[in-house]
């Protein structure tokens, strides 16, 4: 089993924590992680891009001229893809982007994903993490004492007070122990989490 420090929040070491081998202790499924950070993008993609076929732009509804005769190029309507002003040929429409990965997939990427925070010693496992009131300036002083810049901030439940106090800074960002996602382990530096976080983790996945 991987053993960790277990901080205050002060930056000052209390004791270890073990963490559970089957979580924090893998070998990182790299593919796997490419494939959950791709369906994990390609699921936040609005799709609400439109363009107009022939059909749907305004106008075009008179031959602009004869079909014999002028010595031009015969033509039904204004509005051909061929013209300015008239279609689009196979142009985007509204869709969704989104498709699912098979369960066992998705788990096994959080998993890699958390085993690699240990590998690269990017995890902060802090004792307890509340603050009285939000004050940014708070959590500030805490990412700086565990030398945690650019962190994810998990907790074991929804506190407003350590929310409201990690969302304004530049880099940082705070989610629940059920909301942490393959993605965001990735995207940012360091994973600081408490401790009940920890438990909270392995109690789902494991």
């Amino acid at each position: 089993m991987p053993k960790v420090a277990l901080y205050n929040i002060n930056g000052e070491q209390v004791g270890e924590i073990e963490l559970k081998d089957e979580i924090f202790g893998i070998e990182p499924n790299k593919h796997v992680l490419h494939q959950a950070v791709v369906a994990q993008l390609a699921a936040e993609r609005a799709g609400t891009h439109s363009t107009k076929t022939r059909a749907e732009v305004a106008g075009g509804g008179k031959k602009p001229w004869r079909q014999k005769g002028t010595g031009r190029a015969r033509h039904g309507s204004i509005r051909s893809p061929i013209w300015r002003g008239g279609g689009i040929v196979f142009g985007p429409k509204p869709r969704k982007y989104g498709f699912k990965l098979p369960k066992k997939v998705r788990r096994l990427a959080l998993k890699s994903a958390l085993s690699a925070k240990v590998l690269a010693n990017e995890i902060f496992v802090l004792d307890n993490l509340s603050f009285e009131a939000p004050k940014t300036k708070e959590m500030v002083k805490v990412l700086n004492n565990l030398k945690a810049q650019n962190a994810l901030v998990v907790t074991a439940q929804l506190d407003e007070n350590v929310f409201k106090s990690a969302r304004n800074i530049p880099g940082v960002k705070p989610v629940t122990a059920s909301g942490i996602n393959v993605y965001d382990l990735l995207k940012h530096g360091s994973l600081v989490i408490t401790k009940d976080a920890v438990a909270r983790v392995e109690e789902v996945l494991a």
